[in-house]
């Protein structure tokens, strides 16, 4: 498959992190092309698996708690326990596609940390990104991913790093 890596593509996120002066790639992919999966991703882009992670929506069992946006690698599947324990609450789920979509005003397969900075989000990094100097993430639509410093996703989305594997 093609792996496209641009340097035109702008969007939110892009000019976001230009104005933060944050150093990333940007790598465009065939969404609608039926690459979906975070896998499936990283083979159009060229990147290993575990280097792309995705970003999911989780909701505590706590009506108090806001929502988790809760980034782990590409092929992975989120231990909602572990979470639980992570985060200090009895109980997590994860919210269905429409809840998704209708807490973050964006679509499946294109939800992005980076485009929902101070939206009112928790945001859990899985400790297995400190592997990789940089990782990639969506850049906040379907069919395009940001390959960015871990420092700079932990300190733009305040992500608290936890451990979310045995």
């Amino acid at each position: 498959m093609e792996r496209a890596m641009t340097d035109d593509f702008k969007n939110n996120v892009t000019r976001y992190l230009d104005g933060q002066k944050v150093k990333y790639q940007v790598f465009t992919y065939d969404y609608d092309g039926g690459v979906h999966s975070a896998v499936e991703v990283a083979g159009a882009i060229g990147l290993p698996p575990e280097q792309v992670f995705k970003t999911l929506v989780a909701l505590a069992d706590d009506p108090r708690r806001k929502p988790m946006l809760v980034i782990i690698p590409g092929p992975e599947t989120l231990d909602l326990k572990l979470l639980a324990k992570a985060t200090n609450v009895k109980k997590t789920k994860m919210s269905t596609h429409e809840q998704a979509e209708q807490l973050t005003g964006l679509k499946t397969g294109g939800i992005s940390p980076l485009a929902l900075i101070n939206k009112g989000f928790d945001v859990c990094l899985d400790e297995r990104a400190n592997a990789y100097e940089s990782i990639a993430v969506s850049a906040g639509q379907r069919g395009a991913n940001v390959l960015l410093p871990v420092k700079d996703l932990v300190r733009l989305t305040r992500a608290r790093i936890v451990r979310l594997h045995e």
